[in-house]
């Protein structure tokens, strides 16, 4: 069978030319810059110290300037969070098992990152269960993750539960991560919100919606329309109602605006992706916008 990774790397090849893997390459660069140290201890400041080193809180306590120091870490650690619930096993907007986009979405940034010898993490899950996978830097490993979230999410899998994965991360994860958190077209009320204000407070934040079919187009007249959730048929009578579909679509669209107007809030960068077409463009838009609003 043909590795998950291979098939990433020839959907790079065949729809990102040398320019454009380089810009991914080099906007993955800057989501990780300034990233590989971590704060260790306080000490008082000494001439020849960076003045950007200051601590200007503890300056102030103390009466004298202190300065932060930092420990050097070797490698990043991007973690995916991934809805592996029956939603993400529906088919996407473009007509694609959204599985398969998700897995080429976290194939592209887990092929980026082990480019800069970063290592790959995984927290996956339903209503039914937690899974998670240790960081590792190696293609076998990012295989592995890659595999894992194709064999999750499936129809016979849990409820899609994200408020379980993004719980369970703020639990267990100490170290500071890029999280990439990948999910069905969702929304974010309240209590979601405040929880992806306490991720952000420790790590970095991604957010890749993988965009829903629209059951009203009418491409999918001559076929059955099923609920992945309880497995009910859409009405014969809907799916040609044209202004249903046109409320549909208006509503979609609105979503998606108001989700990422909610993620903007809180300082956290997403975008909607499509299906495979839309998969290295729409990781080169998040890593960018990604960076545009941190300077």
């Amino acid at each position: 069978m043909t590795g998950l990774l291979y098939r990433v790397k020839s959907k790079l090849s065949i729809r990102a030319h040398r320019r454009v893997r380089g810009v991914l390459d080099g906007e993955y660069a800057s989501v990780m810059h300034g990233k590989s140290h971590e704060f260790e201890e306080l000490r008082p400041y000494v001439p020849g110290d960076e003045v950007r080193d200051i601590d200007w809180k503890a300056t102030a306590r103390n009466g004298t300037p202190y300065i932060r120091l930092y420990v050097a870490m070797r490698k990043h650690l991007v973690t995916f969070v991934v809805d592996t619930g029956r939603n993400m096993a529906a088919i996407g907007a473009s007509g694609e098992p959204k599985r398969e986009t998700t897995v080429l979405v976290a194939g592209i940034i887990a092929y980026l990152a082990r480019r800069h010898g970063d290592h790959v993490s995984l927290v996956s899950g339903d209503a039914d269960g937690v899974h998670s996978m240790p960081g590792a830097g190696t293609e076998s490993h990012v295989e592995q993750v890659l595999g894992r979230i194709q064999a999750r999410a499936v129809p016979e899998a849990g409820h899609s539960d994200l408020d379980r994965l993004l719980s369970y991360i703020a639990r267990r994860t100490r170290r500071r991560s890029i999280l990439v958190i990948i999910s069905d077209d969702e929304g974010i009320d309240d209590e979601r919100a405040r929880m992806l204000r306490r991720l952000h407070a420790q790590h970095e934040l991604l957010w890749v919606s993988i965009g829903d079919a629209d059951p009203l187009d009418p491409g999918w007249h001559d076929n059955q329309v099923l609920d992945i959730e309880n497995g009910e048929q859409l009405p014969e009578f809907l799916k040609r109602d044209r202004a249903l579909h046109r409320e549909f679509t208006t509503s979609v669209s609105d979503a998606e605006s108001a989700t990422i107007d909610k993620l903007e809030s809180l300082g956290i960068t997403g975008v909607r992706v499509t299906g495979s077409d839309d998969a290295v463009s729409g990781v080169f838009r998040l890593l960018e916008r990604h960076n545009s609003g941190r300077r």
